[in-house]
């Protein structure tokens, strides 16, 4: 019987029992900011979803309604703070918070860093009583802040969030990590309702969901992008703008030193197959659903139909790109063919969409420095075996090693 995702089976953005725990405040230090100790600023601007400044303080905008991922409805709102440049790297983020959460309400906040590489780390939660630990050192930090209403509607209120970058030490990038693992992949659907970061989804679209925070990428942003290859040889790259299927806590891809939740399952492993499959959990999700389907990863239309060219839910092959090192780039044009070899006359395989980045193992058709005009510039770019895709429509931070 065919299994399409729904609006349960995409789960709520942010668990309350997950999130009760992120509410302890702590007042504002004092003394002026540097650039190791800063204040977040609390503006919402064009990035940030379901929030406004009400007298200095943060809180939800509309009570109404809740992004698609959301299994209960409960309205939920996000800000991104800005880029905060360091002075010299650091690995750990320690915040100081001060807020108010009515019964039920939830204040999370989430902090990632700018690596020397130029990629973003993953984002990590942080509460007052425990800095985040990054993957690496950094050079620039930015906040997320989520805000969760109670069952009865009442808003979360941020009066300040405070951030001081330390030294620390980097918990091992990459250990355990899965850079390709197999999952079952379902159709997300869900027209017109907006995404976890705002993006309201169009007819046909390109973006995937996983069941965590950690890996979202903001609004029109491939940060967080992944590769997903069908059975049939299709792939496309496409960024993850949303958070489920039915879990919100579950990056599976990590390992058990860093994955937030259900530390006892193998890496690759998403909890909703293991409690599908095997009756981990009793067969149910973080929220206590009967788990019906063993998806951890949701497909828009788009990338479901014409991308992969899938007719029904089913395994695919997923690659997480950011844990991976190489050149990396960002493709400009809205969307991109990708073809099993270097030039037009080769069929298509894929697709690359608008923003995704992609690993370039090697160029073709060039040598020389790509930007400085000495040489021939590579016509086309190798991003996986027997796939290519036209350099004119990737924007690279350096030149690539021939193939």
């Amino acid at each position: 019987m065919r299994q399409l995702a729904s609006r349960c089976g995409t789960a709520a953005v942010l668990a309350v029992a997950a999130l009760a725990a992120l509410t302890t405040a702590a007042g504002p230090a004092s003394g002026a900011d540097d650039p190791t100790t800063w204040s977040a600023p609390l503006t919402p601007d064009g990035d940030d979803t379901n929030v406004r400044s009400d007298a200095g303080a943060l809180r939800l905008d509309s009570l109404v309604g809740a992004p698609a991922s959301v299994a209960v409805d409960r309205p939920e709102g996000t800000l991104l703070s800005t880029v905060h440049r360091l002075t010299a790297p650091a690995q750990q983020i320690a915040i100081q918070l001060d807020d108010e959460t009515p019964a039920g309400s939830a204040v999370a906040v989430a902090v990632r860093g700018l690596t020397a590489g130029g990629s973003w780390t993953e984002w990590s939660p942080v509460d007052p009583r425990s800095p985040a630990t990054l993957s690496a050192p950094v050079s620039a930090v930015q906040a997320r802040t989520v805000l969760l209403s109670g069952p009865g509607g009442a808003s979360p209120v941020v009066r300040s969030l405070r951030l001081t970058a330390q030294p620390g030490q980097a918990r091992s990038a990459g250990a355990g990590q899965s850079e390709s693992r197999q999952v079952y992949a379902t159709r997300e659907g869900l027209v017109d309702r907006k995404t976890a970061n705002g993006h309201v989804i169009l007819n046909r679209d390109h973006f995937v969901a996983l069941p965590s925070r950690r890996g979202l990428s903001s609004p029109g942003s491939g940060d967080y992008t992944v590769k997903v290859c069908a059975a049939n040889g299709r792939c496309e790259w496409a960024p993850v703008w949303d958070v489920g299927p039915w879990n919100t806590t579950d990056d599976y891809w990590n390992g058990p030193g860093d994955r937030e939740s259900w530390q006892d399952l193998p890496p690759g492993l998403p909890q909703a197959q293991a409690a599908y499959q095997n009756g981990y959990n009793n067969g149910r999700d973080q929220f206590g659903r009967r788990v019906a389907n063993p998806s951890g990863i949701d497909l828009a239309d788009g990338m479901f139909w014409d991308g992969l060219g899938l007719r029904d839910n089913g395994w695919v092959t997923v690659t997480y790109l950011w844990n991976l090192d190489g050149l990396v780039g960002t493709v400009t044009s809205g969307m991109l063919n990708v073809r099993s070899g270097p030039g037009a006359e080769h069929p298509g395989v894929g697709l690359a969409t608008h923003n995704a980045k992609v690993l370039v193992e090697c160029t073709v058709g060039g040598g020389g420095n790509l930007f400085s005009g000495a040489g021939r510039s590579p016509k086309w770019l190798r991003i996986g075996p027997n796939q290519f895709v036209s350099a004119a429509h990737v924007s690279l931070p350096a030149s690539g090693r021939p193939c």
